[in-house]
C-alpha cells in the first residue's frame, strides 16, 4: 500500500478545512479512509495543528479534530537519530528538516506539501495535494 507524508501545513488545510487547500487534501483523506493508501505525519505536526487549531476554535474541538484524524493517519516516530540528522541538515527550517528524514525513515514514498520550496533536496518526490491527485488519473 503506497505510503505519502503528509506536512504540517497539508494537516491544517484538512482540520482547519481552510480554502482553497481544502478539496484536494479531503479527496486523499478520503483514499486513507478506504485503505487505498497510508498517510504519515509527524508528530511535530500534531502538536503544532493542534497549537494553531486551538488558537481558533476551543482546544476540545481542536484534540477532538486530531483524534478523528488519528484513526485515518499513522504517526512516524521522532526519535532522537531523526533529531540529529535536522539539526545537522542543510534544509533551513527545523521542522521541514525532522519532517523529511520522518518521512525517509517512515518508507514514505511522497512528500505532500503545499509546495515544493519546502523540501528542495528532497530525494523523495514531492507533490502538491492536486498534483499528487492528477497523478492518480488512469491508474
Amino acid at each position: 500500500m503506497k505510503r505519502i507524508f503528509i506536512d504540517t501545513n497539508i494537516m491544517l488545510d484538512l482540520l482547519g478545512e481552510r480554502d482553497p487547500f481544502y478539496e484536494p487534501i479531503a479527496k486523499i483523506a478520503t483514499l486513507a479512509e478506504k485503505r487505498k493508501l497510508v498517510m504519515v505525519v509527524s508528530p511535530i505536526s500534531f502538536a503544532t495543528v493542534n497549537y494553531f487549531l486551538s488558537k481558533f476554535e476551543n482546544s476540545k474541538i481542536a484534540r477532538e479534530k486530531l483524534r478523528k484524524f488519528k484513526i485515518i493517519a499513522e504517526i512516524c516516530s521522532l526519535d532522537e537519530q531523526t533529531i540529529e540528522k535536522g539539526l545537522n541538515s542543510a534544509i533551513k527550517d527545523f521542522e521541514d528538516a525532522l519532517q523529511y528524514f520522518s518521512a525517509t525513515e517512515s518508507d514514505c514514498e511522497m512528500i505532500i506539501t503545499r509546495n515544493g520550496k519546502d523540501f528542495k533536496k528532497s530525494l523523495l518526490p514531492v507533490m502538491t495535494a492536486d498534483e499528487y491527485l492528477k497523478s492518480l488519473v488512469g491508474k
